[in-house]
């Protein structure tokens, strides 16, 4: 049924659940409608993996409470204030916390494109968790955008599993792309140098994927299966760099579960056959990424200790992002044939901090334990910490640290124990 978004979001009670759909598809007229009807609401639960675009529900505490599966940049401070909540979960098992029930959705509010002649809207940009939430809400509520791409996989949805439809005509979200400094092309430049010819590639949005896949173009043969992709990989498929024609699964198609990008990847995307949007409950399955040959798995870190543990969500107490899909992808690729897990980050921070540390700070949290971490990457190289004891770890992950760090990080070694 057509209506307005304040219209369709009056379906919302206290107490009720609300799933936001993700990313680009973030849904801002129906997100906007709800927010305003804080003064009649209480104790409404939204839930969300990352959003783009205002986020005004966090305005109205005691009418709404977020419960973040990904903390993003629009609701960093209210996770990190106490004023919303964050929920770690492996990207891969999200959909199960709706299909099993744990958290059951009385309302999914989502955006997507016009219906085709038989009826069925798309998911577009972001299938991820979103179709498990679409298919067990109670009521869906779709902002209806032709500005949506249509895309091929999993992200079909029929008009009549859709109780109301606002239609909007409202620009999607777009990320520019990166400009990579030195330090992140020579952090691409070692991770390409470990990528195989026939690879399948998992990497995300940023300035050190965007790096690796312009250190790519030599490469042949190579696939994706990646739980997200942007603007970078359309010239490595443009050159014939990427065929999809080694992979075990969904031979000759790049399988993603969701996208990020400007108005050139989402019209790359649409209605193109060569790209499926799948669950992310199959994307992020270890046991179906292994399947896939040489898979090289390519992650970030905020800080990794020099036993190999890795901190990619949080710094010290403060929430920064999420656990995501990194150990989903991590374990899938070191269980793959010939697969290479790699974690790419600078050697210090912005402020000149070392991010190889001596430990962890107080509260991080481990996304990534040192047992299923294989390479770390710096822009002074590689280190392989797989079948290395922890002295070993230790002397490889100092090496390619910052030069002015790494005395400083020899003597906590020798402290703990750790040095020759």
């Amino acid at each position: 049924m057509q209506m307005t978004a304040e219209q369709a979001v009056s379906i919302v009670k206290p107490w009720n659940r609300v799933f936001i759909h993700t990313a680009a598809a973030t849904p801002q007229r129906l997100v906007a409608a709800l927010s305003a009807r804080a003064g009649e609401l209480n104790d409404v639960e939204l839930i969300s993996l990352h959003t783009e675009g205002p986020a005004p529900y966090l305005d109205h505490p005691e009418s709404f409470r977020l419960n973040a599966m990904f903390v993003g940049a629009n609701v960093r401070k209210a996770v990190q204030a106490g004023n919303a909540d964050y929920l770690p979960v492996f990207l891969s098992e999200t959909p199960l916390l709706f299909r099993r029930g744990i958290l059951p959705l009385d309302v999914a509010l989502v955006q997507v494109s016009p219906p085709d002649q038989h009826g069925y809207c798309s998911l577009g940009v972001s299938v991820d968790v979103s179709r498990a939430a679409i298919q067990t809400a109670k009521h869906v509520i779709a902002q209806v955008n032709p500005n949506m791409p249509r895309t091929h996989g999993d992200s079909l949805i029929h008009t009549s599993n859709i109780h109301a439809f606002v239609e909007c005509d409202d620009v999607i979200p777009e990320i520019p792309p990166s400009v990579p400094t030195d330090v992140e092309h020579a952090i691409g430049r070692f991770c390409a140098e470990l990528i195989e010819d026939g690879a399948t590639l998992q990497m995300g949005i940023g300035t050190i994927p965007d790096a690796v896949l312009a250190a790519l173009t030599s490469h042949r043969n190579l696939g994706v299966h990646t739980e997200m992709f942007s603007d970078g990989l359309i010239p490595l498929i443009e050159r014939g760099v990427v065929t999809n024609s080694e992979k075990a699964n969904n031979l000759g198609h790049v399988v993603a579960s969701f996208a990020m990008g400007t108005r050139k990847l989402y019209d790359f995307m649409d209605d193109n056959p060569l790209i499926r949007m799948l669950d992310c409950g199959y994307v992020n399955d270890s046991a179906v990424i292994r399947r896939n040959p040489k898979v090289t798995a390519i992650n970030s870190a905020i800080e990794v200790d020099v036993t190999g543990q890795v901190c990619a969500d949080s710094i010290g107490i403060k929430q920064f992002s999420g656990v995501g899909g990194q150990m989903d992808f991590i374990r899938g690729a070191s269980l793959s044939d010939n697969g290479k897990p790699i974690i790419a980050l600078p050697s210090t921070t912005k402020k000149g901090e070392s991010r190889i540390v001596p430990h962890l700070k107080h509260g991080a949290g481990v996304v990534t334990t040192r047992a299923h971490v294989h390479y770390v990457v710096t822009e002074y190289g590689v280190a392989n910490l797989y079948g290395k004891n922890l002295r070993q770890r230790a002397r490889a992950l100092i090496e390619i640290a910052h030069p002015d760090h790494r005395e400083g990080l020899l003597k906590a070694a020798h402290e703990r124990g750790l040095a020759a």
